[in-house]
């Protein structure tokens, strides 16, 4: 033992290794006797090693450190349930497109496959986790880590021209603890997500061409649009162009004239895309959750359809006059590039249709969600800047469908796309890890902060200033009114919250009850932020009471 650290280092520690070349920083995980050799090395590196309460939390604190830092997450999960509880987590940074690698053991190299009942054993754990993964590596030997390291990474850092998303490296526990082979000072470059792909320029003359002689065009932005909102306004304006952003684009063209904050599926939003003549969508998978959300079984009518995206597979999806495979911000800076100051005199038509839309979009949310945007808004005016990062939660649907966030990529949640309950809580972590200057939000449901409240305990540990802001209504409202308005029994939505009170006090940290006053949140949130560490306000809002259906 005490001669370990001049002997070989083994395959656990030049995964370490590895993982620190290409650039990881930290690593989100719960040690166990399957990943004992995985963690030979951290306590000698630089990689800061997050310790969550489930493999689940594991997950989602990737999930949310991806999505603010632009880099991949990383989670070390032990074999058979370590992967299992990370499965939900890695089917939510698929549907999101989210930069994630999930590093697991597995059973001894003999024993996989022959089902004799070892520990934590799966029939076939690498073809479960090719079920969600983008790309699962086993690596069978020594000489096979780097080589599956650059398969993980590849859909995850830029090196391949497609959408992110999770991959899987799996080690068995007798290839963890064999020595490593000799790189020869190979060097591994550092991973970066952003800026993949250039515009041919054929693609680029018809793109113009579109773009400049359109005379009232609608831009869609979708999460691939986030990372470059200077130059998404920039050719907003160019082109007078009303731009509506889906919920993973908030934040892109905060208080501009041309924006429209607003869900596609508002019957508002929808008619300002139709009447257009051409509609630029931009890294946006055009997903019925954004763009369908009530399940009419109708997309809205796209006008001239001109798509962006890394994905060849979603580009095909969709009828459009022209698809371009390529990184968003790499078809900004060429159309920017290519721009002449005659090339198109933009009316004011773009300006008034997006307040038009905008105007007709809050009367359409209805009373209810407006009021909850009251709150978001006051939350935004008490702390700017925020990263507000959000489960399925009342507040939450209502922003989707109508917010104006004021920093890009500060607006995200799982109320879209894959659905996961209990995201908000460690997925706030992770986005606390990402950026610790920025102030963070965490807007959670009662119903929701039970699935994962014990994460708050590794914000606890990690001194995070996160403000957990649950939305305690009793239960679980949205389903509850949506089995009322079919004519079903509510049954099983009433769940009993805890005294989240009692809670913050045994988590060691600040409780404030408020109502849902807007002005009153904002009191609390503001107090609230002057303090170190995690601190949870609790906003009560009466109790859904199901209407009893009658007989004629």
């Amino acid at each position: 033992m005490g001669d370990h650290k001049t002997a070989a280092p083994t395959v656990g520690e030049a995964l370490v290794e590895e993982l620190a070349a290409r650039g990881v920083q930290h690593v989100f995980g719960i040690p166990g006797v399957h990943t004992v050799e995985l963690y030979r090395g951290l306590g000698r590196s630089d990689l800061r090693h997050i310790t969550p309460r489930h493999e689940q939390g594991a997950g989602f604190m990737a999930d949310g450190y991806a999505r603010v830092s632009g880099r991949p997450g990383v989670a070390f999960v032990i074999t058979g349930p370590g992967l299992t509880n990370t499965l939900t987590p890695m089917a939510q940074a698929r549907a999101d497109s989210v930069p994630m690698l999930v590093v697991s053991g597995v059973n001894e190299s003999g024993s996989l496959g022959h089902g004799m009942g070892h520990l934590h054993e799966l029939p076939d754990q690498h073809a479960l986790a090719k079920m969600v993964a983008l790309k699962s590596e086993h690596v069978a030997a020594p000489e096979q880590l780097t080589p599956a390291l650059d398969q993980a990474f590849a859909p995850i850092a830029g090196a391949a021209l497609s959408r992110p998303g999770p991959t899987h490296v799996q080690i068995p526990l007798d290839v963890a603890g064999s020595a490593a082979t000799d790189r020869d000072g190979q060097e591994t470059a550092p991973t970066d997500v952003q800026g993949r792909g250039s515009v041919s320029q054929t693609d680029l003359a018809a793109l113009m061409q579109r773009l400049t002689a359109a005379e009232r065009p609608v831009i869609l932005a979708g999460g691939g649009a986030r990372f470059c909102a200077d130059q998404l306004r920039q050719l907003a304006e160019y082109l007078g162009a009303p731009v509506v952003q889906t919920v993973n684009a908030r934040g892109v063209m905060f208080d501009h004239p041309l924006s429209v904050p607003a869900s596609p599926s508002l019957g508002s939003v929808r008619e300002m895309i139709g009447a257009a003549d051409l509609v630029l969508a931009l890294g946006t998978e055009l997903g019925p959750t954004d763009y369908d959300m009530y399940a009419t079984g109708v997309m809205p009518q796209m006008p001239g359809l001109i798509r962006v995206d890394l994905c060849a597979e979603q580009l095909a999806r969709h009828r459009a006059e022209l698809t371009i495979q390529s990184d968003v911000a790499a078809v900004l800076s060429a159309v920017l590039a290519e721009w002449k100051p005659d090339h198109y005199s933009p009316t004011d038509w773009g300006i008034g249709l997006a307040e038009q839309t905008r105007a007709a979009a809050w009367d359409e949310i209805g009373e209810s969600y407006r009021a909850q945007v009251m709150v978001l808004n006051a939350l935004r005016s008490a702390v700017p800047g925020a990263i507000v990062v959000g489960d399925s939660a009342q507040p939450i649907y209502a922003g989707n469908l109508y917010y104006d966030h004021d920093r890009p990529g500060g607006w995200f949640n799982a109320a879209t796309g894959y659905g996961a309950l209990g995201y908000g809580i460690p997925a706030a972590i992770g986005a606390a890890i990402a950026a610790p200057e920025a102030p963070v939000i965490c807007i959670v449901g009662d119903g929701g902060a039970q699935f994962s409240l014990p994460e708050i305990m590794t914000a606890v540990d990690e001194a995070l200033p996160i403000t957990f802001l649950v939305w305690n209504n009793h239960g679980y409202q949205e389903i509850a009114r949506s089995m009322q308005d079919v004519g079903v029994p509510v049954v099983g939505c009433d769940p009993t919250p805890p005294d989240f009170a009692a809670t913050a006090r045994s988590f060691g940290i600040s409780h404030r009850a408020v109502s849902a006053d807007p002005q009153e949140v904002a009191v609390a949130v503001k107090s609230a932020a002057t303090e170190t560490g995690p601190r949870m306000i609790e906003i009560t809002t009466p109790k859904f009471l199901p209407t009893l259906a009658t007989e004629d």
